[in-house]
C-alpha cells in the first residue's frame, strides 16, 4: 500500500514570538501536517511546550496536528494532549513499560496512535503492537535538540520498518536532520512522512516556506519514483 507523501514541519524551529502565524504560514505554504515536539527536560534534555500552547495554536489551522511526545511518563498526559486538539499522538517506546496500554489509550481518546523509536532502539519492540499503530516515527537523530545531522545508519532502519509495516495502513515518519539533500534517500527507503524544522523555517513567511516545502517534496518524490 502506497501512503501519501506528507511534509510535517517541526515548529520547534519556528519563531516562538509569532507561533500562531508561523503555523498558519507553513500550512499555507503546502505542508499537510504540523509537527509538535513536546519535550519535558527529563526524557530529553530540553523543555519546549505543553498542551496549553497546542490548544492556543489549534484555531490557527485545520491541518493535522502531529504531536510527538518526548516525555516520560506519557500516559498521565495523553488526555490533555487529545483535548488540546492533537490528531496524532506519538509516544516513545522507551518512555514507559506499557506501550500497548498507551496506544490503546490514545485510540480510545479518538486519536491516531504512533510510536517513536530512538536511533539505538530496535524495531523488534514493535512486533506485538503493530495492530494498534497508525504511525511509526523513526528518530534519525538523538531526540532533544533541533539542527542535528542525519544518522546515515537510520536509512537501513527505515527500510526494515517499511518491511515490517507491509500492507498495513501505517504511516512511516522520519524526524531528524531531514533536508532536500537526503529526502530522496529517506523516501526511497520507505518513509512517506518527513519532519523538517530548520530546513523549512530557515526563511521567513509563506513565500520562503513554500520554496523549501516544494524543494523537500520534489526531492522526496524523486526518491519514491
Amino acid at each position: 500500500m502506497t501512503r501519501p507523501l506528507l511534509i510535517s514541519p517541526s515548529i520547534l524551529a519556528a519563531d516562538f514570538s509569532r507561533l500562531g502565524e508561523e503555523v498558519r504560514d507553513v500550512v499555507d505554504a503546502g505542508a499537510e501536517w504540523v509537527h509538535l515536539d513536546v519535550m519535558d527536560g527529563h526524557f530529553v534534555p530540553n523543555i519546549s511546550f505543553g498542551p496549553a500552547i497546542i490548544k492556543a495554536l489549534r484555531p490557527w489551522t485545520k491541518a493535522v496536528f502531529d504531536c510527538h511526545l518526548m516525555i516520560a511518563p506519557a500516559d498521565p498526559y495523553l488526555g490533555a494532549f487529545a483535548d488540546a486538539g492533537c490528531d496524532i499522538i506519538t509516544v516513545h517506546a522507551e518512555a514507559g513499560p506499557h506501550l500497548h496500554r498507551s496506544l490503546q489509550t490514545i485510540r480510545a481518546l479518538g486519536k491516531k496512535a504512533g510510536v517513536s523509536l530512538n536511533p539505538a532502539t530496535p524495531l523488534s519492540v514493535l512486533e506485538h503492537v503493530m495492530d494498534d499503530l497508525d504511525l511509526i516515527l523513526i528518530m534519525s537523530v538523538n531526540p532533544g535538540f533541533g539542527g542535528q545531522k542525519y544518522i546515515p545508519a537510520m536509512t537501513d532502519k527505515i527500510a526494515k520498518a517499511k518491511a515490517l509495516i507491509g500492507n498495513r495502513p501505517i504511516d512511516l515518519e522520519v524526524d531528524g536532520g531531514v533536508t532536500a539533500d537526503n529526502a530522496a534517500e529517506i523516501a526511497k527507503a520507505g518513509a512517506n512522512a518527513l519532519v523538517a524544522g530548520s530546513a523549512i523555517f530557515k526563511g521567513k513567511g509563506v513565500d520562503d516556506y513554500r520554496k523549501t516545502v516544494d524543494t523537500l517534496r520534489k526531492a522526496a518524490e524523486g526518491g519514491r519514483a
